[in-house]
This record gives structure tokens, sequence and C-alpha cells, in this order.
């Protein structure tokens, strides 16, 4: 089974339980309805990323459905959290492109998004021979992604939230989603 079809989405949800935030997370992500298996961290070949709302209508209640996961729960109040999902697509629709997972404290939806972003292009050039240098910024990095060609496009799901003042858990997800 290769999928043909993924989607990018995220959740926040609070809760005085840690599980029923996941599930308010879920349910704020909108894929709540299905079961979900995490899976590793491939971009299948000739896979297309669709809409979150293209995505959502190709599942029915109860479906497993692969997904890459990433998320955040505190109930530290005022502590920022963060969870990320990153997305590395080759050039060449044969190829294999790679997912990446991140999740943080303290760092907002730029600084989470960017990290797990540069994490998936870094993976993805080493298998496609672009050399860089892994000590340069990512906004450096990314100028040779882009000038080596080989690398269309790349991209991030995150959320973020502040833990609730009063203790309540709170939880971050953001996921890709195989829909197809």
């Amino acid at each position: 089974m290769i999928p043909r079809k993924m989607f990018l989405t995220k959740g926040a949800g609070r809760h005085r339980d840690k599980l029923t935030s996941f599930e308010q997370a879920l349910r704020n992500a909108g894929i709540a309805h299905i079961n979900l298996v995490r899976v590793s961290s491939i971009f299948p070949p000739k896979c297309g990323l669709v809409s979150r709302e293209q995505g959502l209508k190709l599942l029915a209640p109860g479906q497993v459905i692969y997904a890459v996961l990433s998320e955040n729960a505190t109930n530290e109040p005022h502590r920022l959290i963060a969870a990320s999902v990153g997305v590395a697509i080759p050039r060449d629709s044969n190829q294999y492109g790679y997912l990446s997972e991140y999740h943080g404290f303290g760092e907002n939806e730029q600084y989470a998004g960017d990290y797990a972003e540069d994490l998936a292009a870094s993976m993805l050039a080493t298998i496609l021979g672009v050399e860089f240098d892994p000590d340069a910024s990512y906004d450096t990095r990314r100028e040779i992604w882009k000038i080596s060609g080989k690398i269309v496009r790349t991209r991030n799901v995150t959320q973020s939230a502040i833990g609730d003042k009063k203790g309540l858990w709170t939880t971050v997800i953001a996921g890709a989603v195989f829909a197809g």
C-alpha cells in the first residue's frame, strides 16, 4: 500500500484530563473520528499534497489511517509548547521525500516550524547528494537546496499554545495524514 494523497492538519485542546485534552486536539484538527496508526517519516513517491478540506472528505468514521504525528502537552501554567511536522518534496515525483516530527518547549510556531522543515529538507538533501554545510543557517541551506533544483518544495504545519493558567492539560498536535 502506497498512499497517493496526504494532507496536513493541526489542533489544540485543553482539559483537566490529559487524554481528553489530546482528544480535544484531535477534534480541533478534524481527525478525532478516525483510528490513527503512527508511521515513520517518508513522503511516498507520486503522492499528492492536498488541502485539509479535500483530505478530510476522503476519511470515514472508524477508518484506520496512517499518519506522521507530532504532539506535545503540558499542565504547567503559562508554558509555551509547540508541535510541528516538516515536509520536503523532491522535484522527481518517482523519488520519495521526507517528513519530520518536532516538538519543543518555549518555542513559537515560526521557530518550531522552521526547525521541522529544516530537518525534513536536510534528510532529503543527504539522499539526493546535495552538498551543504550542516552548520550553516537554515536560510543559507534553503538557498542551496533551491539552487540545486532537486528539492521542489518544503513546508510545515505547526501548532503552538500556552499552558492553561489554571493548570489544565494543554495539548498541541501537528500531523501529516495519508488519505487515499
